[in-house]
């Protein structure tokens, strides 16, 4: 089957969940999105960001939690889910790296050969893990995050996931992408290749990021995520209030700040990356 086919019949499985059919088609989207044929979003140089947004795969993954009925799993330990999208099960051959320690992955995500999983983590359905990239320990990789090659996904952060509204762009880490120790990275904001955000950064759709290398600010717009540039490195900072009683007592706002482009030196400071895969 083609892709469009697979959306043609995705898009009417939607007005009739309970007709004949249904079940094997959404099947069929799930082994797709596992085997990444199939994507919420994908490079595409004729859109203004570099990437197209596919709202109909994300209708298609709803469906599956429409029609999932709950049932029990577990050998062990007891879990209860829909039934639609049990635990991904990984074989040698497929060359990613699960380290045991309640790490899971749920079935219509994809993850490329290469990828290194620390305990505890998780990737959901949708999600788009490319080859060579890092996911530690206590990460999350939401519904329909895109990640590049060579990524590291440092400890306890957080890359969002977006179903609804379906035509929302996801999160999207390019290939090179360094997300440090406890990042957040919400709301479709769209990180260029290579670039760096240090410890505790966090990037949300109304969050504006300081430029003080070129002296500018970034902003999402209505049409356009928030958008870091390649080779960026963002910091947490702080911008003082300089009005009213926050002026007075002398306080200051959560502020993320481009301090510099990557250079020699923050590629030395990044060469563990190649030695912890």
């Amino acid at each position: 089957m083609t892709e469009t086919s697979l959306e043609s019949r995705i898009e009417t499985a939607l007005d009739d969940p309970g007709s004949a059919g249904v079940m094997d088609t959404f099947l069929e989207l799930r082994q797709a999105l596992g085997h990444g044929t199939v994507r919420a979003a994908e490079p595409d140089p004729s859109q203004p960001s570099g990437w197209r947004v596919n709202a109909w795969v994300k209708r298609g993954i709803l469906l599956g939690f429409r029609i999932g009925q709950l049932e029990e799993t577990g050998d062990e330990l007891s879990f209860v889910d829909k039934d639609t999208y049990p635990a991904r099960r990984f074989t040698v051959e497929e060359k990613i790296r699960v380290v045991p320690g309640g790490s899971a992955v749920r079935s219509g995500a994809y993850l490329a050969a290469g990828v290194v999983c620390m305990p505890p983590m998780y990737v959901n359905v949708g999600a788009y893990v490319d080859e060579g990239t890092m996911i530690d320990s206590h990460a999350l990789v939401g519904s329909c995050a895109q990640v590049g090659r060579n990524v590291h996904i440092s400890a306890a952060a957080q890359i969002g996931g977006v179903l609804e509204p379906v035509n929302a762009s996801p999160v999207i880490l390019e290939d090179g992408v360094l997300v440090g120790g406890n990042c957040g990275v919400y709301e479709g904001t769209l990180v260029r290749k290579r670039a760096v955000l240090a410890a505790g950064v966090v990037l949300t759709r109304a969050t504006p990021v300081y430029d003080i290398v070129h002296g500018e600010i970034l902003r999402a717009t209505d049409t356009h995520p928030l958008i870091i540039p390649e080779d960026a490195v963002v910091v947490a900072g702080a911008r003082a209030i300089t009005r009213g009683k926050a002026a007075e007592w002398g306080l200051s706002l959560y502020a993320p700040v481009i301090v510099k482009y990557r250079d020699e030196k923050t590629e030395l400071s990044l060469e563990l990356e190649d030695l912890l895969r």
